[in-house]
């Protein structure tokens, strides 16, 4: 079927086979090329088409915007057309990201004016909330991983959206990644000159664009700024929470913010999130995508440790027989305060609270572990602060078994640590098949998993020395404060991964997938990265300086060579 874009005609279906609409004249094929199936959209300013592009062979689908101002305002016109311009214009600069549709064709025909798009099939949030209901926790956190660093590229442009919502967030069908469509409301020129306060953040419009209730008040007084999306953004994971738009939500009268809360069951930490960035000043919001990734990463650790401090100090149980206090646990004492000598000698275990709310896939939210992972005694006269997580990376892996007596006059003090499962490769693939994901501090060394399918895996603070991961599925995977001294990566997907505080001295990642990966504070010195694809890659130029790279490495800018 071929579809008549003009917007008087009443009867716009036909046949494959005409050159002319049936019922109006008007040529069905646009610029000579592009053949019209069908209506996808339309609005004020326009309508949106599926189209065969004719000139490729297999006729692949591509998106045709045109811009039809319904009116003949010259004034209206005008603005419609600088709107046009505008998304041609913004679609040129970022559609280089996999993430956002590419441009692959613009011009006027009849006085109307034509963008063509790429195709993205799949389903958008809105229609997928619809169906299948809201998200859990782990679900919106999965969510703001992968839209935030598409905002951040965005950003980087100088580019800000306007209107971020549901309906314009498909899940792409090829791969299940979202993709951010519809940039006919970015303003893609940043004034850093502002007359009333010469801030860098504020972008001037001729007219307000975007969604009311996702919209936040700046941005409908005319003056968006980059926290104008993250506030979007915000509304758009309270969405996928509850599964109510904003105006079936409704705001507190007194300060203007969504009241959210009463509708959702998350933690404090994620809560504490959305909070700030759905503030209604713009002062008190993250002002950009990494802020709210930080965030994001920081808070359940603060959170867990808070939490970790309360059970020291609400767990001591009322004075004993013996005049002691000790630390209730199943009615006996694990600890004592002794007048003559001060010191705590107890076991304290992550809280309840914090491993109920770990999903069993890990994502690269996953980086957010608690760093109270391991049962320990504490001493009084050693603060826990000073002593430091047990970490693998710093560690290499040993000392994590040990018991050590100390005497002082007539006492004497146990420190006792358990020591890790050593995994088999056979053990370790048939647990993860079963359905485990976290296999936060463990022993792994020397283990054979090539050719392994382990997407969404946690390796979290585990000790992965000289480990062949070759040719391995593992986007997504938590390897945060991992010892992965001298392992082979080699053609792995490592697409998304975290590798925060990482060690990976003398690794081998030649050919390696690391889309989109996460080496903060990692140590890359000695690494392998000939061949490696680092595109979108959160890496510094002092951490390629000390890895080894070639011109066939595609750095984080999408180009290969050298930094």
């Amino acid at each position: 079927m071929s579809y008549c874009v003009n917007p008087s005609c009443t009867q716009p279906k036909n046949p494959n086979n005409v050159q002319v609409c049936q019922s109006c004249g008007t040529p069905l094929r646009l610029n000579n090329r592009y053949q019209p199936l069908g209506i996808l959209g339309k609005g004020g300013f326009g309508a949106t088409f599926g189209a065969a592009d004719l000139s490729l062979p297999g006729t692949p689908i591509c998106v045709v915007k045109q811009l039809r101002p319904a009116t003949d305002d010259p004034n209206v016109f005008k603005m419609a057309k600088e709107l046009f311009e505008r998304e041609a214009s913004t679609l040129a600069q970022v559609g280089v990201h996999p993430q956002v549709p590419q441009l692959l064709d613009y011009f006027e025909q009849d006085q109307q004016f034509y963008l063509v798009q790429e195709y993205i099939k799949g389903h958008n949030l809105h229609q997928e909330i619809k169906k299948n209901g809201p998200l859990t926790e782990a679900g919106v956190k999965q969510f703001l991983s992968e839209l935030l660093p598409i905002l951040q590229f965005i950003h980087s442009q100088k580019v800000i959206h306007r209107d971020i919502k549901p309906a314009n967030l498909i899940r792409s069908q090829k791969d299940k990644k979202l993709v951010l469509i519809d940039f006919g409301a970015v303003k893609n020129q940043v004034n850093s000159m502002v007359a009333s306060n010469n801030s860098p953040q504020t972008a001037f419009t001729a007219f307000a664009v975007g969604t009311a209730g996702f919209a936040p008040p700046e941005q409908m007084a005319m003056r968006p700024v980059y926290a104008s999306d993250i506030y979007a953004v915000g509304v758009t994971a309270v969405y996928l929470l509850t599964g109510r738009s904003p105006k079936d939500i409704g705001c507190d009268p007194d300060t203007g913010e969504i009241a959210w809360e009463p509708y959702v069951d998350i933690s404090d930490s994620l809560s504490k999130v959305l909070k700030k960035m759905l503030e209604i000043s713009v002062k008190h919001r993250y002002k950009s995508a990494e802020e709210v990734l930080d965030a994001l990463a920081m808070a359940p650790y603060e959170e867990g440790m808070q939490h970790s401090m309360t059970t020291m100090i609400t767990g001591f149980s009322s004075p004993t027989s013996s005049g002691k206090i000790g630390l209730s646990s199943g009615g006996r004492s694990q600890g004592e305060f002794s007048t003559g000598i001060s010191r705590v000698s107890m076991n304290t275990e992550i809280s309840a609270k914090q491993s109920h709310r770990r999903t069993p896939e890990a994502t690269p939210i996953s980086r957010i572990h608690t760093e109270v992972k391991q049962p320990r005694s504490i001493a009084a006269t050693t603060p826990a602060s000073a002593k430091g997580p047990t970490n693998w990376a710093a560690n290499g892996g040993q000392g994590m078994a040990q018991s050590t007596k100390k005497r002082r006059g007539n006492t004497s003090e146990s420190t006792t640590v358990e020591t890790p499962t050593k995994w088999k490769t056979k053990t370790l693939l048939s647990a993860y098949q079963q359905g485990r994901r976290d296999f936060a501090q463990q022993k792994l060394e020397n283990l054979d998993l090539h050719q392994a399918n382990l997407p969404g895996i946690s390796f979290y603070n585990s000790c992965l020395s000289r480990v062949n991961l070759e040719s391995s599925e593992l986007s997504r995977a938590d390897f945060g404060r991992t010892s992965l001294t001298d392992f082979n990566g080699k053609n792995a997907n490592f697409s998304e991964a975290y590798f925060g505080y990482a060690d990976l001295t003398g690794a081998d990642l030649r050919g390696a997938n690391l889309y989109g990966a996460n080496f903060k504070y990692a140590n890359l010195t000695g690494a392998n990265l000939c061949g490696a694809d680092l595109s979108f890659a959160q890496i510094t130029p002092a951490q390629l300086e000390a890895a080894k790279t070639n011109w066939r490495t595609v750095m984080p800018s999408g180009k290969k060579g050298f930094w």
